[in-house]
């Protein structure tokens, strides 16, 4: 009776959370099915629900969506391109340090995580500085470079660390076999590593999807910046089409829920991956 009540206490303690997670997901739903007459209404559901907001945006028929299939795709191309410089430059890294044990790798790796202790937004008026110098302003490039800087030192430090939980007798029975270190990452400690790969691949693709502050900083010209930059444009106007707004987020946030569903199963043993010991 004890672990029932425990239990039903839970339970009733979950749904105002579940309710209260749900509620603005649901209310950006509400306005994308909604004319702009009706979008403000306060009805818990429209009179007459349309999808004339998803038909506007797929044929780019308002001001601010002249390019949003040009935008989308420059949100996927430069979270894609992060995700995998991301994850070449931590596994490589990490291979290193924990396998290889290279002459200060541990200290490397403590300075790279040393860098967060600086918040995030301090370094963007310096990384516009630096990107400037180099003549990388307004390319795509430039936001990538600076995504793969933030999520690379805690992309190393977690693949060190499920790295280390690996048996090293794989490594010594490859060498044996007159396998050499290119050898070893490759046939040795890529499959092993996968889960965790997968884990941190979709870590840095999703930071550099939703990433506002250096996207607006770094990119300028409407055929260059992401989706995310050009939803801030909608609230530019005096009388902002707030149902092309919410339609245009929900849209956006659709591929990483997608990425997510696909990958949870990778990500669940990314995050338990060395729980048994060898």
């Amino acid at each position: 009776m004890k672990r029932m009540t425990r239990e039903a206490f839970l339970f009733l303690l979950a749904i105002p959370i579940l309710l209260w997670s749900l509620l603005p997901i649901y209310h950006i739903f509400l306005f994308s099915i909604s004319s702009k007459d009706s979008a403000f209404s306060g009805a818990l559901w429209p009179d007459k629900p349309t999808f004339r907001n998803f038909e506007t945006i797929a044929l780019q028929h308002h001001f601010y969506l002249h390019h949003f299939w040009i935008q989308i795709w420059n949100s996927l191309w430069i979270a894609v391109a992060a995700g995998v410089i991301t994850l070449a430059v931590a596994a490589c890294a990490a291979f290193a340090i924990s396998r290889l044990k290279v002459k200060g790798g541990r200290t490397v790796m403590n300075l790279a995580l040393f860098t967060y202790f600086i918040p995030a937004a301090f370094l963007a008026i310096p990384m516009y500085k630096a990107m400037g110098m180099y003549g990388l302003l307004n390319s795509r490039w430039s936001l990538v470079l600076a995504m793969v800087t933030l999520a690379a030192p805690y992309a190393i430090w977690v693949l060190k660390q499920a790295s280390d939980k690996l048996p090293f007798e794989l490594d010594e029975a490859a060498r044996i076999d007159g396998a050499t270190p290119l050898q070893i990452f490759r046939l040795v400690y890529i499959p092993l590593m996968t889960p965790s790969l997968v884990a941190i691949g979709t870590y840095a693709l999703l930071l550099a999807w939703n990433e506002y502050l250096y996207a607006f900083l770094l990119l300028s010209n409407d055929r260059e910046i992401t989706l995310g930059v050009a939803l801030g444009n909608f609230l530019s106007a005096d009388d902002s089409p707030w149902e092309l707004l919410m339609t245009t987020g929900l849209i956006y946030a659709l591929p990483p829920a997608a990425i997510y569903y696909a990958f949870r199963r990778y990500m669940v043993a990314g995050l338990t991956s060395g729980a048994v010991k060898a």
